[in-house]
């Protein structure tokens, strides 16, 4: 089934932005970037809003009109006009495509994308007065740390909101999300919109492409957290050397206060070091002399852990997360130590956690358990570490075999392709290698160079692993439950949450979680009570 889109983007743009936004003279505004109006003879005009894309364009809106990989913003000047925009900046290329239109106002700066973030905080008063911003980078871990840390201040009794992958919420009420982090006019609408509602602290999500695009500029955040660091996004950053660096812009004191980092990878270590605001490190072992805080005592908990977080002053909280794995211990620990470090007192976060377990929220395909018997879960592992991760949190019985269904995104990192099936072979009993997203890319080679990384390693080390190569991905889901036995454990990774596939430029309706419960129903096993109304 295709995708129907139920709402247009510039219907879904008014979720991202106050209702109320004070008005901005457009003469004061450029003066503040220092843009040059190209015609002064224009009319001034007060300015209610800002839009990269002339498809979002609202009525009262600047249109910045910037240049883009194949086509200038410029062009579509006459769009945005048509919607309400009272005035444009650009670039001078832009300036050259507009021509002389006296009675728009234009203005000129260097670089659109810079000016951005200062105009949208200009106009929607962000740059007076945001919410209390956790911020969440590294590589894995990122959508599950953000949504303990608002379980964990709903818990303190906070008003909280959340920008990720998953979703975007303002008081508990969703808002479409539009990427892991909106463009930087997005986002200072949606905080201007959640200071409207006295919103006080948010869990944000920042990527790597966030970053780079300057998404993230013109916020300060209270508390940044670093999970990890390992190989994804090279067809963006190159290296992992420039990976890393794009990462570490988030500790610098102009982006943030305080940080919390993991220093049990090598690029934690580094950044622990080199980071210029103060830090709090964070380790799993107990033992570790350079963290702050460590896990102690760590014990399992129903699928899940039980464990002790400690500080070098003393503090000490028992704590319990019931998702699956190790790996939320980990997300766990800096969910809790970013709150503490945020000022809120050991007494009252442990008594948050006695009381609501906010560690047990259920997070949308991360580690998501579809069926206990078989063992069957769907998480969002796209990645080689993430995919051993995930394999080894999965309880098995005696005798029990763990079955992966994976695969690799299309025109994405190709240098990963074959790693993560070496990977796969390594830790599963059953491999069975299918399609992610191909996007524009034909999806039989991605297959087949995710086997061949499999292949090698089980022709290598004489492995007894069992290795098919199936498509499309919801048979690949059903073959897999079709091999399983009640000790086996089942793992359908790659896409999480996401409920539709990127073929060739068509989003088809695929839910892995939809098709992992139908399967199990198919082949004689009971689902969760979560997924039976979803069963034909």
């Amino acid at each position: 089934m295709v995708k129907q889109q139920q709402e247009t983007p510039r219907e879904l743009e008014r979720y991202l932005r106050p209702h109320n936004a004070a008005s901005v003279d457009w003469r004061r505004l450029c003066a503040s970037i220092d843009a040059k109006i190209l015609n002064p003879q224009a009319k001034d005009v007060e300015l209610s809003g800002v839009s990269l894309n002339p498809q979002t364009v609202q009525p009262g809106d600047v249109f910045l009109a910037i240049s883009g990989a194949k086509r200038h913003g410029a062009q579509f000047v006459d769009d945005a006009l048509a919607h309400g925009a009272r005035a444009v900046i650009t670039d001078e290329r832009g300036a050259q495509l507009i021509g002389e239109q006296n009675h728009v106002p234009v203005a000129v700066v260097p670089e659109v994308r810079a000016i951005a973030a200062d105009v949208a905080a200009r106009i929607y008063g962000t740059d007076r007065h945001t919410p209390q911003l956790f911020a969440v980078t590294g590589t894995n871990g990122k959508t599950t740390t953000t949504f303990m840390i608002r379980a964990l201040l709903d818990a303190l009794e906070r008003t909280t909101g959340i920008i990720g992958t998953i979703e975007m919420s303002v008081r508990g009420e969703r808002i479409p999300s539009v990427l892991t982090t909106p463009e930087a006019t997005q986002l200072h609408g949606v905080l201007a919109r959640m200071n409207e509602l006295d919103v006080q602290s948010v869990a944000m999500e920042v990527s790597s492409h966030s970053l780079s695009y300057g998404r993230v500029a013109g916020l300060k955040f209270a508390v940044t957290g670093y999970t990890n660091l390992t190989q994804d996004h090279l067809d963006l950053h190159g290296s992992m050397e420039e990976y890393y660096a794009t990462k570490a812009r988030l500790f610098e004191p102009e982006r943030a206060e305080r940080a919390v980092v993991m220093i049990d990878d090598h690029y934690g270590q580094k950044l622990a070091a080199e980071a210029r605001i103060p830090v709090q490190t964070l380790s799993l072992d107990s033992q570790n002399p350079a963290a702050y805080f460590t896990v102690n005592s760590v014990h399992p908990s129903g699928l899940g852990h039980a464990f002790t977080l400690t500080g070098a002053q003393g503090e000490s909280l028992q704590v319990r997360t019931g998702l699956p794995g190790l790996f939320n211990v980990a997300n766990a620990a800096l969910a809790l130590s970013m709150v503490l470090t945020s000022g809120v007192a050991v007494e009252q976060v442990q008594q948050a956690l006695d009381q609501y377990d906010p560690f047990s929220v259920a997070v949308p395909g991360r580690m998501q358990v579809i069926g206990e018997t078989p063992v069957a879960v769907v998480d969002f592992a796209h990645n080689s570490d993430a995919l051993v991760k995930a394999l080894e949190s999965l309880p098995v019985q005696a005798n029990g075999r763990r079955i992966i269904v994976f695969g690799a995104t299309g025109e994405r990192d190709t240098s990963k392709r074959p790693v993560m099936g070496a990977v796969a072979a390594q830790h599963a009993d059953v491999v069975i290698v299918t399609d992610d997203d191909p996007h524009d890319e034909a999806p039989g080679p991605i297959r087949e160079q995710v086997a061949a990384g499999a292949q090698q390693v089980i022709e290598t080390h004489g492995l007894n692993v069992q290795l098919y190569n199936v498509a499309p991905r919801d048979r690949a889901v059903e073959f897999a439950v079709s091999l399983a036995n009640v000790n086996d454990a089942i793992l359908v990774a790659g896409r999480g949450h996401e409920v539709y596939q990127e073929v060739a430029g068509i989003d088809v309706s695929l839910d892995d979680r939809e098709e992992l419960a139908r399967a199990l129903v198919k082949h004689g096993f009971t689902p969760i009570s979560a997924f039976p109304q979803s069963i034909e």
